[in-house]
C-alpha cells in the first residue's frame, strides 16, 4: 500500500513538473516583454516615468490562460469615428475588425481598431490597437481601462492571437496632460482579466 502511495505521488509529482517546465518558455517570453516596456519609457521623450516610476509599476503572474487564439473578421467598410479621449479632445480611428476568443470559459469578442493618424507613420502602419474595460478596473486595475497593440502581421489564416498578459497602462494612469482614449463599449468586457499590468503602485 505503502509504495503503491509512493508510486502515485511521484507521478503527480512529475506532472506538476512538467506542467511547470511547460510554461517556463511563455513566462520567460512575458519577463522579457516587460523588461522592454519598462525601458521604453526611458527613452520615450514624453513619458510620465522616471527610473524610480518604472520601478513602481506593477503585473499579474503570467498566466497562459489569459491567451487565447480566435477568428478574425475583417471590417474593409467601417467609416472612420472619433474615438473619445479622457481630456475631452477626440483621435480618428476606424475599425480594422473583430476578433471572437474564448477567455476563461466565456465567449468574448474584441474590436480592433486602427488609428489614423499613426498608419500615416511607415513604422507604426501595421500597428493596431485594442482599448479595452474589465471588472478588475478602479481596483486592481487602472479605472480607466487598459491597452493592448497587435501588428498586422499577427493576424494569419482569419486567426489572430490576443494576450492579455501584455495589456499595458496609458500614460493617463501616471500623469495628467495626456490625450488617452477611452475604450469603446464594444470592448468592455463582462469578466475580470487578471493578467497584465496593474493599477500603477506610485502616486
Amino acid at each position: 500500500m505503502v509504495q503503491r502511495l509512493a508510486f502515485w505521488l511521484f507521478f503527480l509529482l512529475l506532472g506538476t513538473s512538467l506542467h511547470a517546465q511547460g510554461s517556463a518558455p511563455y513566462a520567460r517570453e512575458i519577463r522579457t516583454h516587460r523588461k522592454h516596456y519598462k525601458k521604453e519609457f526611458l527613452k520615450e521623450e514624453r513619458s510620465p516615468l522616471d527610473k524610480k516610476g518604472v520601478k513602481k509599476l506593477r503585473f499579474f503572474p503570467p498566466d497562459e490562460s489569459y491567451r487565447a487564439t480566435g477568428t478574425f473578421v475583417r471590417t474593409p467598410d467601417a467609416e472612420p469615428f472619433e474615438m473619445a479621449t479622457y481630456s475631452g479632445i477626440t483621435k480618428p480611428y476606424v475599425l480594422y475588425g473583430t476578433v471572437a476568443i474564448t477567455l476563461k470559459g466565456q465567449p468574448v469578442e474584441i474590436s480592433i481598431y486602427q488609428s489614423l493618424q499613426l498608419r500615416q507613420l511607415p513604422m507604426y502602419r501595421d500597428y493596431l490597437f485594442i482599448p479595452f474595460k474589465d471588472l478588475t478596473n478602479g481596483e486592481a486595475t487602472y479605472g480607466g481601462g487598459r491597452y493592448m497593440d497587435i501588428r498586422m502581421s499577427e493576424i494569419q489564416n482569419g486567426q489572430v492571437s490576443i494576450d492579455f498578459n501584455k495589456a499595458y497602462n496609458p500614460y493617463c494612469a501616471y500623469s495628467d496632460g495626456y490625450n488617452c482614449p477611452v475604450p469603446p463599449v464594444a470592448n468592455h468586457l463582462e469578466l475580470a482579466v487578471e493578467a497584465g499590468e496593474k493599477a500603477f503602485g506610485g502616486h
